[in-house]
């Protein structure tokens, strides 16, 4: 088991995705993360995913994605008796994360400057949509609407389909990746210097930083974007491109690969036509090269070109499903995939995936999955000090 974070302590109370990740990347990385979450009814991705019968459990796919490793109380912090359970669990923890709209924990009496005085050291991270500041910061958000308001839409697709939608919540998932980071930096400077952190992480900020060249071109050099589908706007041929059999990525993006390219598919007079001789002409003649080579690669199929191009020092890729792509040779050797166990009556265990890297050479993992709604309530609540009949107390007055 990785351990990073090994004896780092989060009350997360986060719902659906961003701050979800947020926790399971911590929660891989060895840190003990207890989920928060409303009797009765609890995260509302427990209710979201493909698979009907586990909503009904309260055990959606969508939940179950980001969630293992972590455990689950239900507590009522609108009630009296809930908020002081949970200013206590405060006092033991390290971080607490939340994604409700900005100002909620304030009037629940729970935001950070109420928490710190209880535990100085706390690190304390908000997410949302587009800030706790600012003329949007009350304003709901869900991905969709920050993939639009980023900017990220409007690149997305061709001139005939743009502004589309990136086909995953890739704006929860930079904003959960953002606040990670920011998490793991404030526990440092913590460790140096004992100071707690309030981190104000925006969605929308989020997403724009990671449009890199995108906004620099526009900032800089006054370009705006324009969609271009398939194709790579700083290099051709660099794009999608039909195969006798399937589509294939390619990026031949210097003067070699380019030229290197046009020997291995039979083109060579490619290299010497003005039209393409050069990088810039190349992008100026971008619909008559990308049939040229078309043409070429239509003899064979996609694998087969991914191989020999591949071989050559030509980047290139097959377009893969995502059936495909999890079933890859490269997944199985990296373990990206883990096994956990879980008992819906139809199956012993599922499937879900780590962190994108590795430390040491070893697989970040944790040992349980995901958790049933408010399953380590009394454990949680007795290692916070609780006697049974404390808890029954709780119970009785609808605080857990």
């Amino acid at each position: 088991m990785t351990t990073l974070l090994s004896g780092i302590k989060v009350l997360d109370l986060t719902n659906v995705l961003a701050g979800p990740f947020t926790g399971y990347q911590m929660a891989l990385l060895g840190a003990e993360v207890t989920k928060v979450e409303t009797p009765g009814s609890g995260d509302l991705a427990r209710q979201l995913g493909a698979d009907a019968g586990l909503n009904k459990e309260n055990m959606g796919t969508s939940f179950l994605a980001q969630n293992a490793g972590k455990r689950s109380i239900a507590l009522n912090l609108k009630s009296a008796a809930g908020k002081k359970v949970f200013a206590r669990l405060v006092q033991q923890t390290d971080v607490v994360l939340e994604n409700f709209r900005p100002g909620v924990m304030d009037r629940l009496g729970l935001g950070y400057d109420a928490l710190r005085l209880i535990n100085p050291g706390l690190i304390y991270c908000a997410i949302s949509g587009f800030g706790q500041t600012g003329p949007l910061a009350s304003a709901p958000a869900y991905d969709q609407i920050i993939q639009g308001r980023s900017g990220v839409m409007s690149i997305t697709g061709d001139e005939a389909t743009a502004p589309l939608r990136v086909g995953y919540p890739v704006c929860d998932t930079i904003g959960g990746m953002t606040a990670a980071f920011a998490i793991s930096s404030a526990l440092v400077r913590r460790e140096r210097s004992g100071e707690g952190a309030f981190l104000d992480v925006s969605m929308l900020d989020s997403a724009i930083v990671t449009m890199g060249w995108i906004v620099s071109n526009q900032l800089i050099a006054g370009q705006a974007p324009v969609p271009m589908g398939n194709n790579n706007f700083t290099a051709s041929p660099s794009g999608t491109f039909r195969t006798g059999s399937g589509l294939l990525n390619i990026a031949a993006n210097k003067q070699e690969q380019f030229e290197t390219l046009c020997q291995i598919v039979g083109r060579p007079q490619l290299i010497a036509d003005p039209r393409f001789a050069a990088r810039e002409s190349r992008k100026q003649y971008r619909a008559a090269l990308t049939q040229a080579i078309e043409d070429a690669l239509s003899e064979n199929t996609a694998a087969h070109w991914e191989e020999v191009l591949t071989t050559a020092g030509v980047p290139a890729g097959q377009v893969l499903s995502v059936e495909q792509a999890l079933n890859q040779e490269q997944i199985a050797h990296r373990e990206l995939l883990m096994h956990l166990p879980f008992n819906d009556g139809n199956r012993d265990s599922i499937t879900v995936t780590r962190s994108g890297f590795k430390v040491d050479g070893n697989v970040t993992c944790v040992e349980q999955g995901p958790p049933r709604l408010a399953e380590h309530t009394t454990t949680v609540l007795q290692e916070a000090g609780y006697t049974p009949e404390e808890i029954d107390q709780l119970r009785s007055e609808g605080a857990i």
